[in-house]
């Protein structure tokens, strides 16, 4: 009996040894060192590359014999933005060190295991073991040490809790209609996060990829993929906002919108005919709700795509559009990105040119279902020869007057992980396996780089649904398909469940984002039941960069819909977004420079309390103001965590808040709670129409002064708001300070015009918080007048050739209104 234990023991341990077959990185063999660079050799073949890109950040090649990829990087644009200079490599006995400046990365010698510390030997990250490189069938993955209080943030567009610590994450891009607030993977991937330990990883790699953060395990973390490079690249802050600031330099500068695009958008699925395009228009207007947008959804199009407006639906398009335009309407077409077997013209076109996908079982056109439209050829916008036919085709419509895109639908659609039978389609830069989590980004490179050729300095406008690393260069965002689709009036968690998301694409280089206002699934048949919940969405909407209303089939979800209270309470948060028009303009101005979100996790602000990575219902709006939307059904009051300084109710201002507390903070439906740093100044005009509405509209600084001895300053920054001078450095900027003294402020303003920029000649104005009426307003050295505030208030669009001022006794602020120009101002206030 004891020796048949003993042989079925060794079986097993045979079995075992076969079926684990894994691989793990061994001892360093040899290693040669070239420029920047360094290629250590180990055992079974495997090598290691390690580059440094610059002093912060690091790239990390493994691979089993050479080292091959199939293209370049579909991502990072930058592998070599710093001067190419010899390392500094020390070999000891076990193992070596390279020193960059910022880093020190210690290579132990048997086995391989890597090791980032900075300068002051704290240690960063640590291989785990010897699974800093492990192959396991046909997955791939590195395996890294976990700190004890280690927190990790990032992924792009991503559910569930900010601090990704504990679970695992896919990135598959997945067409996920209504999708449940835990569900993973959707729609983008963005193989990039941040540690709380001061370093930040961008994993290049588009194949499946599985990122686990210690879900059952607390002594490491792994991610890899299912083919591909193992290549990752290292970024060191210690900071976040560094880490993000690198990775921008990795990977590319977000583009900017066009400036009416931070306005207010309408859709609805069934916006595809001229009648209830034009019926919206005039209600609007009507009704004096400020808008910029008007979207038409994909059965505005004959077919899919061939970008021709479907005959009875449009009696005159053309005409339309430019009707519209006179109104301040834009309007948006969505894209699709397959052309309809019913589509016969253009199909045997693009399948004659062999633009489309193929089957690579049989080598013809792959045949895909779509949602629409019946059965689909993808076009393979991995052939650099469909850029321009797309090109032109796309280009038709903005001869019409259309004024951008909506790309939808390009993960592509009904290509999730269960449809196996996906894999076999072929495109013309690598199978489907390698190609799908980028396929949405290159149909989006197209779009903009064709929209570019075609409108030559003009700014695109372009809004996706799916992408990868890298898409900020040519597209802006949007979350899918949220919402409740078994009954609409349970969505209060989908809404809530948007927060966190928001602030995670943020995270992700995705600064230009929405939801759909009111969440996209679900009947809508009781709407006095759901106009509560619309009105929570919307007051959360507002502050998404690009505030999209929106919602499947013909539910209409325009504020009017909801009945008089709901149409005054989202006339009222609209005009709010368009009164912070100039605080939001500037900070898209930044996510440009730097690629910092406006939507921002409150940890990218305060590091160091423990308690904002915790924060998944609330945000930084830029870095002045905080929100905290309502987002609980018949809610009176709202648990709200004020980070350390003194916090402004911008509602109500002369209520102040201490911070590091929590407070509970009464609301009605009305109420939008938004609170203001104290030593802030918030940039703000009259509300518009639309963008551009009235010529050189006045501006005002909305000053909440820092305490005595403290100044308070704001850089405003304009430029054309359509074009691509922006990225020439053709631009203006008002710089203001505001110093508080023992009974007096001293405020300054200088205006700085680059590269041609010519000031613009408006009213400007002074805000400013104050207890007293002021005994005496100076400026530039002369006493001014005041006047009544009903006066002043008015004649805002009146220029004054003297300033004047006038003190608001109910909110208790000054107002100082003078004709603005190129020359220093200095303001002196006295209490």
């Amino acid at each position: 009996m004891k020796k048949i234990l003993l042989i079925s023991l060794s079986f097993l341990l045979f079995i075992s040894g076969i079926y684990s077959n894994n691989l793990y990185i061994d001892k360093i063999l040899t290693y040669h060192q070239e420029g920047s660079e360094v290629i250590f050799k180990c055992e079974d073949s495997i090598q290691v590359l390690v580059k440094v890109i610059s002093p912060g950040i690091i790239k990390l090649w493994y691979t089993q014999n050479i080292f091959k990829q199939n293209h370049p990087s579909f991502a990072v644009i930058n592998d070599s933005f710093e001067k190419n200079e010899n390392l500094n490599i020390l070999e000891q006995s076990d193992h070596f060190e390279i020193y960059t400046g910022e880093l020190i990365i210690r290579i132990q010698k048997n086995p391989f295991q890597i090791t980032f510390l900075d300068k002051y030997q704290k240690k960063l990250l640590a291989d785990y073991q010897n699974k800093g490189y492990v192959k396991e069938a046909d997955f791939q993955k590195t395996c890294k040490l976990l700190h004890p209080d280690e927190q990790f943030f990032g992924l792009g567009e991503k559910n569930g809790s900010l601090n990704r610590r504990g679970h695992i994450f896919k990135m598959w891009n997945s067409d996920k209609p209504c999708y449940d607030v835990n569900e993973d993977p959707l729609y983008k991937s963005i193989p990039f996060f941040m540690s709380n330990c001061g370093y930040g990883i961008f994993f290049d790699n588009t194949y499946k990829s599985e990122f686990d953060f210690g879900a059952d395990t607390n002594e490491f973390f792994s991610f890899g993929s299912h083919g591909g490079e193992m290549i990752y690249y290292f970024i060191y802050g210690p900071s976040y906002k560094k880490i993000i600031e690198r990775y921008t330099q990795l990977t590319g500068q977000p583009i900017m919108p066009p400036e009416w695009a931070l306005g207010f958008a309408q859709s609805r699925g069934l916006y595809t005919n001229e009648k209830l395009t034009r019926e919206v228009a005039n209600e609007f207007r009507k009704r004096q709700i400020p808008c910029d947008i008007i979207y038409q959804d994909i059965g505005w199009t004959e077919y899919l795509q061939n970008f021709n407006w479907k005959k009875e639906n449009y009696q005159n398009p053309r005409q339309m559009l430019s009707d519209l335009s006179a109104q301040g309407f834009k309007v948006i077409v969505s894209q699709d990105p397959v052309i309809s077997n019913n589509n016969i013209t253009q199909w045997k076109e693009a399948d004659s040119l062999k633009f489309f996908a193929i089957d690579q079982r049989t080598g013809k056109t792959y045949n895909m279902p779509w949602p629409w439209g019946g059965n689909c050829g993808i076009v393979d916008f991995t052939n650099p020869a469909v850029a321009d036919w797309w090109g032109n085709y796309q280009q038709k419509s903005i001869d019409d007057g259309v004024r951008g895109f909506w790309t939808d639908m390009g993960e592509p659609a009904w290509c999730n992980e269960e449809e196996t039978d996906r894999l076999n389609i072929q495109h013309f830069l690598g199978n489907h396996a390698e190609i799908h989590n980028v396929y949405g980004l290159l149909w989006d490179k197209i779009v903009t780089e064709q929209f570019e050729q075609h409108n030559p300095n003009q700014r695109v406008f372009q809004m996706t649904r799916a992408g990868f690393s890298g898409l900020q260069r040519y597209t802006f965002g949007w979350s899918g398909d949220s919402g409740n689709g078994d009954n609409v009036l349970l969505g209060w968690n989908k809404l809530a469940a948007q927060i966190p998301l928001a602030q995670s694409a943020g995270l992700g280089l995705i600064p230009f984002w929405t939801t759909d206002i009111s969440g996209y699934c679900g009947d809508i048949n009781d709407r006095e039941a759901m106009a509560e919940l619309y009105i929570r969405w919307m007051q959360f909407g507002i502050f998404n960069p690009l505030s999209r209303a929106h919602h499947e089939g013909n539910n209409a979800v325009e504020p009017w819909s909801f009945g008089p209270l709901a149409e005054k309470i989202c006339r009222e948060a609209i005009s709010l977004k368009y009164k912070l028009h100039p605080y939001i303009y500037t900070y898209a101005r930044e996510a440009y420079d730097t690629g910092l979100p406006l939507i921002r996790a409150i940890f990218l602000e305060y590091p160091d309390d423990p308690v904002s990575s915790q924060l998944n219902d609330q945000f930084l709006f830029g870095k002045e103001l905080l929100v905290a939307p309502v987002i609980e059904k018949n809610a009176t009051q709202r648990k709200i965590y004020l980070p350390e300084g003194e916090w402004i109710d911008y509602n109500h201002p002369t209520n102040i808040f201490e911070g590091k507390q929590w407070i509970s903070y009464p609301v009605t439906l009305e109420t939008i709670p938004v609170f203001v740093k104290r030593g802030s100044i918030i940039p703000e005009m009259p509300v518009q129409q639309y963008i551009g509405e009235i010529k050189n509209i006045p501006v005002w600084f909305n000053i909440y002064p820092a305490p005595e001895g403290k100044i308070t300053s704001f850089r405003l920054y304009e430029d054309d708001g359509e074009t691509n001078n922006y990225k020439k450095d053709i631009y203006g900027t008002t710089s203001i300070q505001c110093l508080t003294q023992n009974k007096a402020f001293e405020i300054s303003i200088t205006s700085e015009n680059r590269n041609g920029w010519k000031i613009i000649e408006r009213n400007e104005g002074i805000k400013i918080n104050m207890k007293n009426s002021p005994k005496n307003v100076m400026f530039n050295g002369k006493r001014i007048k005041s006047i009544k505030i009903k006066d002043l208030s008015n004649n805002w669009y009146q220029f004054s050739e003297k300033p004047i001022w006038s003190w608001d006794k109910t909110n208790q602020t000054l107002w100082i209104k003078f004709k603005r120009d190129d020359s220093p101002i200095k303001i002196i206030i006295i209490q």
